[in-house]
């Protein structure tokens, strides 16, 4: 009699600990799954447990009050980037006048009479006021290309019409800085919904690019998926200073004027019409990768 007692005993702790197992794993299933969910999106509702279980229940309740100073974290930052983004565009048009007149001012002085020394320290400042006006203009672009308050005026491109458009475009400074360009297009039409405009922008900043670093040579190709190679012997180049190149305000050392701020906004009107950008440094080569995907 005692047997069947401890049988039945055992019996039913083990199945009232099944039970309470299985609850506890339907209560983890409902909290990973709105966990990802307010991951995902951006609520404040927080995460419901139809369970009683004081464990899951304590667990569902740090993770609101987690999930509460990270929306609240999230909301300073965007916050921070949009005061910083504004405080960028108004400096720059406050910039643009007294920059326009300083140069023009400076072109007045050009055409006096001045000694030798006058005329090297009045080039020097020409130069700085120039490298000022650029920077100026770069911030500009950069605040409108990052701030996404107009949405891109996508249209079907032609990607291999644009890229022989842009290179023909710096084809003479490109010839003039002794690179000449290689293109390889495929055969097949790939045409994506663009904005033909900032594609443009985007190609010529990676153009412009080529020429600063350029060992000499530029390969750029097109494959039928919509990928865009741009590549180049790369010497004064290394591993390092390649994974900052999107960086904004990264400058790699140069005998050319620089801002920091092309390939930063070819990320930004990249990423806004859904594509991506990457670089690589391989061989000593310098490649430079946009990716269009088509319609899914």
């Amino acid at each position: 009699m005692l047997p069947w007692l401890l049988y039945g005993v055992l019996t039913v702790v083990v199945l009232s600990l099944i039970v309470r197992l299985r609850l506890l794993q339907n209560s983890l299933d409902e909290i990973e799954r709105q966990l990802g969910e307010r991951l995902a999106s951006d609520t404040n509702n927080p995460i419901f447990l139809s369970s009683r279980n004081p464990h899951a229940r304590r667990l569902a309740a740090e993770l609101n009050a987690q999930l509460k100073e990270l929306r609240r974290q999230r909301q300073r930052y965007e916050n921070g980037d949009r005061e910083l983004k504004e405080a960028v565009t108004n400096v720059s048009h406050d910039l643009r006048t007294p920059l326009t007149a300083i140069c023009g001012y400076l072109e007045l002085l050009d055409k006096a009479d001045k000694t030798p020394e006058q005329a090297r320290y009045l080039t020097l400042i020409a130069d700085r006021a120039e490298a000022m006006k650029r920077l100026t203009e770069e911030l500009l672009r950069y605040s409108v290309a990052a701030g996404g308050e107009a949405e891109p005026q996508l249209e079907p491109v032609d990607l291999n019409a644009a890229v022989e458009e842009a290179v023909a475009s710096f084809y003479g400074a490109l010839v003039e800085g002794g690179i000449v360009p290689r293109v390889s297009l495929c055969s097949e039409r790939v045409v994506r919904n663009l904005d033909h405009a900032a594609l443009s922008r985007v190609l010529g900043n990676l153009l412009n690019n080529a020429l600063k670093y350029s060992g000499g040579d530029l390969d750029v190709t097109l494959e039928e998926d919509g990928t865009i190679t741009l590549s180049n012997a790369a010497p004064g180049l290394d591993e390092v200073q390649v994974g900052r190149l999107f960086d904004r305000f990264y400058t790699v050392e140069s005998a050319q004027p620089s801002t920091g701020l092309g390939l930063s906004i070819a990320r930004a009107l990249i990423e806004r019409m859904g594509g991506t950008i990457a670089a690589r440094f391989e061989g000593g080569r310098l490649y430079v990768a946009l990716y269009f995907p088509g319609a899914s």
